[in-house]
């Protein structure tokens, strides 16, 4: 076995680069150009490589050719080409591990160079448990490697001769058809690449909704991808695509934006993201958002390259999912207000007991002789402010059931939190419990609806007083706290002194229908969290240091004009006493 170092594929290329095996009479770039008709039309590589076998057994009378394609590692023989060595030898060779010890074939891939067999091989090639025996009537003559451009092994070109020809003349032969070899594998493969990537592509596009285009600034010339096309319903792939095309496409609404977004990048911005309604012709609608990044070719010419998905789909479910919430929203106040009726029938008596008493004394007073004039004022103003009492709290009962949509104005939490106290006060007051509160003075307003933000704290008020319902070795204490949470948020806490919950329920406590009540629905936090997500705020619960647990939700504070606040020095509420002193109700 003598080795015979022609080298593999050059980086340089193979077909071109090769000389003519004059000494046979065939010119190998002729044999490289009818290879490459054959990948140009689409054959697959085993007939192309079945092809360029049979070529040079036309040209080298007496010897046979084969070609055995290698896997991605190497190590496996994944396809034999051999049209004239026997089939069934050619068929026991495909899936043969590459472990040949010592024989002219892992010579060749060791050296990656071609190997002539001077012994005669008559038992077997390929040794150990992947023993075959050697094709009868032939003698393996010669073996060169198919390299890669990089140098790794693709397969083996090996030649055999039938035992009674003479040596095979043109010693360059081999090696080159070898190249040739090297050359349509790699180019077969590089096109399998592409179709793959392009596959991908397209089905990625499909799986996502996105289309791809470039737009050159320079010359508004804009390229884009069929699916785009489609996706703008034109009436042919062929209708040259300008600004004034897509202009006509976009929902009048946007077009201000959209002239403004292209004037933005034509001045140089790298990067832009804009999102757009499509009005089609149909006038139905289309959201697209759009993402591009620029970049300057060799000339220093601006380029677009980016990609538009179609996200109609997400905003008609964002949009459901709003309603959805606000359903639930209304669901959940009309679900908590319910145990609350007979209290707030409790808080309307008491102001129309008042009226009714006020106007009994005053015109008593205006009976006597003389008419006590003052008295009947001052009666009149104690009935005009029960009056008045009685109308807001059915105001505000009428507000929290009344399915309308959220309205954002200026609003201070102690107020907002003061109000739900009182209007939950019979129920506190019922399950023995002790509300305290700790207001900050000069708090910030907030912008928001004070219908959902006092769902929210009439919920938390709700969910302590019931995990404090079976406490009965330490008071039921309900502390409500406001403070400065930064330079730019409020937080509002309540905070008990209840059974509190376990640390893994933690992550749970927000979702739907999870509950640890033995009655509850389980819709009260996920719903009060929306609310408050969708003030731009976030809602936490944590274990307190003694018994308990304390839920607090941050808001961002309203605009810095604002100067609606409560004024007056911190201080602790006072303890809430028995109905009918004058003490804050806290």
């Amino acid at each position: 076995m003598r080795r015979r170092n022609n080298g593999g594929c050059s980086s340089e290329g193979c077909i071109g680069l090769l000389p003519s095996a004059t000494r046979v009479g065939l010119d190998i770039a002729e044999i490289g150009a009818m290879v490459g008709g054959l990948i140009r039309q689409g054959r697959p590589l085993p007939v192309v490589l079945t092809a360029l076998c049979e070529l040079f057994d036309a040209a080298a009378k007496g010897y046979s050719s084969s070609v055995l394609l290698l896997d991605r590692t190497g190590l496996r023989v994944r396809n034999a080409a051999g049209p004239g060595l026997p089939a069934g030898y050619m068929k026991q060779l495909e899936g043969r591990r590459v472990s040949w010890i010592e024989t002219p074939f892992r010579a060749t891939i060791n050296a990656k160079a071609p190997v002539i067999v001077l012994d005669p091989v008559s038992d077997t090639l390929w040794e150990g448990e992947e023993a075959v025996p050697a094709a009868p009537g032939f003698r393996l003559h010669e073996v060169s490697p198919i390299l890669s451009l990089t140098g790794e092994p693709l397969g083996i070109f090996a030649v055999f001769q039938r035992e009674s020809n003479p040596e095979l003349p043109g010693s360059t032969l081999i090696p080159q058809f070898a190249h040739v070899a090297c050359a349509a594998i790699e180019r077969m493969r590089s096109d399998a690449a592409v179709k793959r990537s392009a596959a991908l592509l397209k089905r990625t596009q499909q799986l996502t909704s996105t289309c791809c285009f470039s737009w050159r600034v320079e010359t508004d010339e804009i390229s884009w991808s069929i699916e785009l096309s489609q996706l703008f319903e034109l009436d042919s792939a062929d209708v040259p695509v300008t600004l004034e095309l897509i202009g006509a496409r976009i929902h009048p609404e946007d077009l201000p934006s959209f002239h403004e977004m292209i004037e933005r990048a034509r001045h140089g911005v790298s990067d832009f993201e804009f999102e757009h309604q499509l009005r089609l012709p149909d006038n139905s609608v289309k959201y697209l958002r759009v993402v591009a990044h620029g970049t300057r070719d060799q000339e220093g010419q601006l380029e677009y390259i980016g990609a538009v998905q179609d996200v109609t789909h997400h905003r008609h479910t964002e949009e459901a999912l709003a309603n959805l919430q606000a359903e639930l929203a209304r669901a959940a106040r009309v679900t908590s207000l319910g145990v609350l009726t007979a209290t707030i029938t409790h808080e309307v008596n008491q102001p129309l007991a008042g009226i009714v008493t006020s106007a009994s004394t005053c015109r008593r007073m205006l009976a006597v002789d003389p008419p006590d004039v003052e008295g009947a004022r001052e009666t009149a103003r104690r009935t005009i402010r029960d009056a008045e009492r009685a109308s807001e709290v059915i105001r505000r009962l009428r507000a929290l059931f009344c399915k309308k949509g959220a309205t954002s104005e200026s609003l201070n939490l102690n107020e907002a939190a003061r109000e739900v106290v009182a209007l939950s006060r019979r129920e506190l007051e019922r399950n023995m419990v002790i509300v305290l509160t700790d207001l900050a003075g000069e708090l910030p307003p907030v912008q928001g609806d004070r219908v959902q933000l006092q769902q929210v704290i009439l919920n938390l008020c709700l969910n302590a007083s019931d995990a404090m319902s079976d406490v009965d070795d330490r008071p039921r204490e309900l502390v409500i706290r406001t403070e400065r949470d930064g330079e730019d948020r409020v937080r509002l806490s309540v905070r008990d002194t209840g059974v509190g919950f376990e640390p893994q329920e933690m992550d749970r406590l927000f979702d739907a229908f999870y509950t640890t009540k033995s009655s509850g629905m389980g819709i009260g936090l996920s719903v009060s969290r929306s609310i408050i997500e969708s003030h731009k705020g976030r809602l936490w619960a944590a274990p307190n240091d003694g018994p308990g647990a304390t839920f607090s939700f941050s808001i961002p504070r309203g605009p810095q004009e604002t100067t609606a606040c409560v004024t007056g020095a911190r201080s602790p509420g006072a303890i809430r006493t028995p109905a009918g002193t004058n003490a804050e109700v806290m």
